[in-house]
């Protein structure tokens, strides 16, 4: 018999892609099909919404319509949703939340609890976006998503996906900008990263796209004016993103793209109105 020792060297640089690898191999394997519950969270609009998951199995989840600011329903909206279930933060695996694009001070209040509860009890964290939560929930057939939501001020918040399955993949960068304006950056979005099986470039027809909104409107007289997207309907989704984000947040987990309470920010797109008025010294 002949032994062979195998030694493995892996840069510094590599050792975190080589561990996410396996983390994801590990979740398929039949004896680590473990029971994870998880919160998730999204504070990005008015409405928001909270929900809590066993595993990908949505047990619960809360979304009110009211003119009340969401970060004074938000605790009472979970405390509600725990003593149902029988549940404490405590008991909470992982945390997921919408890091953006939104309300700023929404934003603020969800992460700023989630940071809390992960500071206390060492639970990880999944930042997730609202703009992809809102494309996992389109049944378009179509390959490419242009997610997008009402950012106030006569804007939109969008980002455009490309989709093989169940897996979604963000093509280019989230953007803040008038609706006519991201209807050209979708266009181009695409242009840029489609190409033919022999390298060119190939133009990219209205059918290969699909809209996602829950907020559609924002977008419909900007569609009406272009010679482009002329007709095009526009898919009406769920405000209700706080299943998405948790199913979205558990992907993240078992790839080991997840973040502890200080590496967690939220992503607001565009300055905050402080931000604007500040001039400086």
């Amino acid at each position: 018999m002949i032994c062979v020792k195998l030694t493995i060297t892996i840069s510094e640089s590599k050792w975190g892609l080589f561990m996410r690898f396996f983390a994801c191999l590990a979740y398929q394997l039949p004896y680590t099909q473990i029971c994870m519950i998880s919160l998730a969270l999204d504070t990005s609009t008015p409405s928001g919404s909270l929900a809590i998951l066993r595993n990908l199995r949505l047990i619960g989840a809360v979304m009110t319509d009211s003119h009340e600011a969401y970060s004074t329903r938000m605790f009472r909206h979970l405390e509600l949703l725990m003593k149902e279930l029988g549940l404490t933060v405590r008991d909470f695996e992982l945390f997921s939340v919408v890091a953006g694009p939104g309300s700023f001070t929404g934003l603020r209040v969800g992460i700023t609890a989630v940071k809390g509860w992960s500071e206390v009890f060492g639970t990880p964290i999944a930042a997730v976006s609202g703009l992809e939560a809102l494309a996992a929930q389109s049944h378009s057939p179509a390959p490419i998503l242009a997610a997008y939501v009402d950012a106030r001020r006569g804007g939109v918040y969008g980002a455009v996906y490309g989709r093989s399955g169940d897996e979604l993949r963000r093509m280019g960068e989230e953007v803040s900008m008038p609706p006519e304006a991201f209807l050209a950056h979708v266009q181009q979005t695409i242009s840029d990263h489609k190409m033919a099986p022999s390298g060119e470039r190939s133009p990219v027809g209205a059918q290969d796209v699909a809209f996602v909104s829950a907020t559609p409107e924002v977008l419909a007289a900007a569609i009406e004016q272009s010679d482009i997207w002329r007709g095009r309907d526009l898919e009406t989704v769920s405000a209700l993103l706080a299943p998405a984000v948790g199913r979205i947040g558990l992907a993240r987990h078992r790839c080991g793209l997840v973040v502890d309470a200080l590496r967690l920010d939220a992503n607001y797109i565009r300055p905050t109105e402080a931000e604007i008025l500040w001039k400086g010294p």
